[in-house]
């Protein structure tokens, strides 16, 4: 055969890969089956060392943050899938020289050559769904795998050689140039198609998401059925809360006190949500137990319920970042459902497994901590998917890397063991550092004078006492501080009223 040109095949095999993803897509929405991509990109951050996932995470950070993309997590997931599907589209290409390259040293058909690439690339995926651990039907999804991707190969390969050249160096001819348009417009019009086809059958996802019931309305307490919930026979139980009237009114433009669910941040290991149904779902319990057995969410939340106001942050979170927020959590705590199942005294720490494959370690203070709860709700409501639904874990006075969510395993174990992020290179420990931000600066409410400023402050557990305020580098001056802030785990606004004189500060 002509020889092809390496350039054209590279193009084509990015070209091809469109209708690739698209078929994966579709394969998705239709039968639940991998949509590689993502798979890929999710595997990758788990066998990749830690140093270069931490630099990956704090370059994509620091890029959002100096580019002002947006809100960190949301860009940050966007830009995750973005470069999910790019890494392989350029897979798809590289794939396209390869096969450029054998044919030009080999007289085996461009359709069988196309093949062998396809059959690699299928077993690739084959050891990145296995060690993902994929869901389903394990024959329905090889074979999907092995049609989509072989079948792929062989395309490219036919069409690598319907673009080749007539003789080395020649122009592109009439039927080269018609063998390419037909090539890019038939993965254009396939990769649309299944698109479409995938969009339409996903319509329902989001009633599907609400079924599984995330996101919804707590209800009371079911009737007890543990030994430890049988005084328990009465609506959830808040924490104490302090005398919130007549307290300093916050600055327009101060982000909220509390946190809507919708605009709470959310960072994790994968790039789309695990979506799980309530109704099959259990704890699984095991390990230093007496009497371990799973449990259900209805069984959770027969125990006493406490709500606490609470403010999380990411480990990642930047001065003025809006990687952290402050809601109504509500669950059960953790030293209660420890009693019921009567842990075993040499029980040292608690592992905790998340369904997105996520882990971590809980010390023995912080399991016996009254504030640590197994949380079901957030802000009135069962936890959104994105949030951990149906169980996620709070633990006062940690980053959020501490705190797994989607939690599907919990083990007693004598002693502390590493968790996901610690593995990485992460803090151990994860004590939140202090924080201050100024949210606003509200020149339109200038008056007499002055311009308000406002913002927040945070330091863990520990309290804010005071926020003070420089102005191009003289004294210090006192902001006045909303107290009492909702509980002593959340951050507290502040506001200054700011002499102003005209000019840049």
């Amino acid at each position: 055969m002509n020889k092809p040109s390496l350039p054209l095949s590279t193009l084509l095999g990015a070209l091809t890969t469109l209708p690739m993803l698209a078929l994966f897509y579709l394969g998705e929405k239709l039968a639940g089956l991998p949509f590689v991509p993502f798979d890929i990109f999710d595997w990758l951050a788990r066998v990749l060392p830690g140093p270069v996932v931490t630099f990956g995470i704090d370059t994509m950070v620091n890029l959002i943050r100096f580019l002002n993309l947006g809100t960190v997590s949301e860009t940050a997931k966007n830009a995750e899938q973005l470069l999910a599907l790019s890494q392989l589209v350029i897979v798809g290409a590289l794939a396209g020289l390869l096969i450029a390259l054998v044919l030009y040293r080999s007289e085996r058909s461009a359709g069988e050559v196309g093949a062998a690439v396809g059959l690699l690339l299928f077993l690739f995926f084959v050891v990145v769904e296995v060690q993902l651990a994929f869901s389903g039907n394990p024959l329905l999804t090889l074979g999907w795998l092995g049609l989509v991707t072989v079948g792929w190969g062989a395309v490219l390969g036919r069409s690598i050689q319907a673009t080749a050249p007539s003789s080395e160096g020649s122009p592109v001819d009439g039927a080269r140039r018609a063998a390419l348009l037909k090539v890019a417009g038939g993965s254009l019009g396939l990769a649309l198609g299944a698109w479409g086809a995938g969009r339409l059958l996903g319509e329902g996802q989001a009633e599907q998401v609400a079924a599984t019931g995330a996101g919804q309305p707590l209800a009371s307490p079911a009737s007890p059925t543990t030994e430890a919930a049988t005084a328990a026979q009465t609506p959830a139980v808040a924490t104490p809360t302090p005398n919130l009237e007549g307290r300093l009114e916050p600055v327009a433009g101060t982000r909220p006190e509390v946190t809507p669910n919708e605009d709470f941040y959310r960072i994790d290991i994968n790039t789309r949500s695990p979506v799980i149904d309530r109704d099959s779902w259990e704890l699984a319990v095991d390990g230093l137990f007496q009497r371990p057995r799973n449990l259900t969410l209805e069984e959770l939340m027969a125990f006493p319920a406490v709500t606490q106001p609470i403010t999380l942050s990411c480990i990642s979170n930047r001065i003025g970042g809006d990687l952290i927020g402050t809601s109504y959590w509500t669950g059960v705590r953790l030293r209660d459902v420890l009693a019921e199942l009567q842990l075993e005294p040499e029980a040292g720490a608690l592992f905790l497994e998340a369904e997105d494959g996520f882990y971590e370690t809980v010390v023995a203070d912080d399991m016996m901590d009254e504030r640590t709860l197994l949380v079901y709700g957030m802000n009135g409501e069962t936890l959104p998917v994105e949030h951990g639904f149906p169980l996620r874990i709070y633990i006062p006075n940690r980053y959020g890397m501490k705190q797994p969510k989607w939690i599907v395993r919990m083990e007693a174990i004598e002693a502390w063991a590493p968790g996901y992020w610690v593995e990485r290179g992460w803090s151990r420990e994860a004590r939140p550092h202090i924080v201050s931000v100024i949210d606003t600066v509200a020149e339109e409410a200038a008056a007499g004078g002055t311009v308000p400023l406002g913002g927040i402050a945070w330091a863990g557990d520990r309290g804010i006492q005071k926020v003070e305020i420089q102005v191009d580098g003289g004294d210090w001056n006192e902001a006045q501080l909303r107290k009492p802030p909702l509980s002593t785990l959340t951050w507290v606004q502040w506001r200054y009223e700011w002499p102003a004189t005209e000019g840049r500060h």
